[in-house]
């Protein structure tokens, strides 16, 4: 069992589309980012109103609209991303059962509660420490690396899907058939 759900990931991977080529902010309608990305539509709404409510990502209006990025790429950690979609997630939940060993016979001795848990303390240390690589990392870091790694022209190819898409929703919102766009 994963500890962040799947909708982390889609919108994780949502809002790298995003970013442009050069950190830039581009908008693109739910509708739009579940297509490109293959994911549900109704779950991807639901977790773009959580990105909203979190001021991580602005709705536009109209026809062409959709949503943007709230603030510049650099500024939005993966944490922030984590925390709006998940909300505040603890790792381990202690049930304190240190003091309910059998030798005990029901009486637990001082020494066996006297502090903070070993086990819950390790565990804040790795939540903590997990939290603090999220916060280090922003969704332009992100961006920058698939970046690196996808072709030149897969950036412009992403702006032109998401340009024609847009295209044909205000033409056909406007009663402009669509042979008459021009490729």
């Amino acid at each position: 069992m994963s500890l962040y759900s799947a909708g982390v990931e889609y919108g994780i991977h949502c809002l790298l589309f995003l970013v442009g080529n050069r950190g830039e902010t581009r908008e693109a309608s739910v509708r739009d980012l579940a297509e490109l990305q293959g994911v549900p539509l109704d779950y991807l709404a639901k977790i773009f109103t959580r990105l909203a409510k979190a001021k991580l990502v602005s709705a536009t209006e109209g026809v062409r609209g959709g949503f943007k990025l709230a603030r510049p790429a650099d500024e939005i950690s993966l944490l922030d991303i984590v925390n709006a979609i998940d909300g505040q997630k603890l790792i381990f939940d202690c049930k304190e059962i240190r003091g309910r060993c059998a030798l005990f016979e029901g009486t637990t001795p001082e020494w066996a509660l006297d502090g903070p848990c070993s086990v819950h303390g390790a565990m804040m240390v790795a939540q903590k420490r997990m939290e603090e690589a999220l916060a280090q990392q922003t969704i332009l870091d992100l961006a920058r690396k698939v970046g690196r790694k996808a072709p030149a022209e897969f950036s412009e190819q992403v702006d032109t899907w998401i340009t024609d898409r847009r295209d044909r929703k205000s033409a056909s919102a406007q009663g402009i058939p669509l042979t008459d766009i021009s490729d």
